[in-house]
């Protein structure tokens, strides 16, 4: 057989390898990482657990922390004192404090809403025949009254057509008014706000018309004066002027503005809901284990491997 055949055995010189076959710096590093992330995900559950989700039949609320009520009244800069006007409605204007909703009265009787922005408010309002005292009040988000505006004394003097004035008011043939209890409306999208209406005065057959804010309108024919419900479904929140108008079958036309605040679309609740889940304890109980075991072993070969070259130093031969 030739030489080359030969098989021959490499001689073991004894010496140990200048470094470990085993590379456990970055086996402890990636040990550390996940044990960093599985520490974050253990916090987070944990965390979630004093929020407990509620079930898939349960009823999600929705609240605002108390606050003090407005300090600040609005005042009424337009119409002034004194002024006698023969056409109605007319504009009411002034200044108001942020973030609340004004409400006009003309003789202790709801004339109308509109919501304060910049500081202002301005909106349109039926007069009664006769002397009306105007007066302005705020409310908050809580529906919290503030103080009283100052009061303005305005005169309707309406004058017929044929060009003969009215004697006397007289809510049941000649003037012709329209009222509601509408006066803070909070609604999500989605939901139905109801606005009731009243018609005093007047001659029937009436004629309603409303125009909702949206770019949507509605005409409700009503055959006599008795208080109905207008509804109405918006799809996307704000703060929305309600404009309502009757007419009379004399062709009397009553005015009425309020302001319908619908409110942002709540999160549904329901079984997905965050919260501690039965399958994220369970993960957490398999998963602290396995980490525990892999980083024992992992101790565990580092540790014998020191043990095994201390064991070979301490048995090799002495070399001169």
């Amino acid at each position: 057989m030739h030489d080359w055949l030969k098989l021959s055995h490499h001689s073991y010189s004894g010496q140990l390898r200048p470094h470990e076959h085993t590379s456990y710096l970055p086996l402890a590093a990636l040990t550390l990482l996940t044990g960093i992330v599985l520490a974050a995900f253990s916090v987070s559950t944990l965390t979630a657990a004093d929020h407990p989700a509620p079930g898939a039949n349960s009823i999600g609320l929705t609240g605002t922390m108390p606050a003090p009520a407005p300090t600040v009244a609005a005042t009424i800069a337009e119409p002034t004192n004194g002024q006698a006007f023969s056409d109605s409605p007319i504009t009411i204007a002034g200044t108001c404090p942020d973030n609340t909703l004004v409400e006009i009265y003309k003789n202790d009787i709801f004339g109308g809403s509109s919501p304060c922005q910049n500081g202002k408010f301005s909106l349109q309002v039926d007069l009664m025949l006769g002397k009306n005292t105007l007066l302005a009040r705020v409310y908050d988000d809580l529906n919290q009254q503030g103080p009283d505006s100052n009061t303005v004394d305005v005169t309707y003097n309406f004058v017929p057509p044929q060009g003969s004035p009215l004697a006397a008011l007289n809510l049941t043939s000649q003037q012709l008014l329209l009222n509601t209890d509408a006066v803070f409306r909070g609604i999500f999208p989605g939901q139905t706000v109801e606005i009731p209406i009243s018609i005093v005065g007047g001659v029937a057959p009436f004629a309603v018309s409303i125009d909702w804010g949206d770019g949507k309108t509605q005409v409700i024919p009503r055959g006599d004066n008795t208080a109905f419900t207008a509804t109405h479904s918006y799809t996307k929140p704000g703060v929305f002027a309600v404009t309502i108008q009757v007419t009379d079958s004399v062709t009397r036309v009553a005015f009425l503005q309020v302001a319908t605040i619908v409110n942002g679309q709540p999160s549904v609740t329901g079984s997905t809901a965050t919260g501690t889940t039965p399958k994220a304890a369970n993960e957490l109980l398999v998963l602290w284990p396995l980490f525990a075991v892999a980083a024992t072993a992992i101790i565990s070969f580092w540790l014998g491997e020191r043990r095994e070259k201390r064991l070979l130093l301490h048995a090799m031969p002495a070399h001169a």
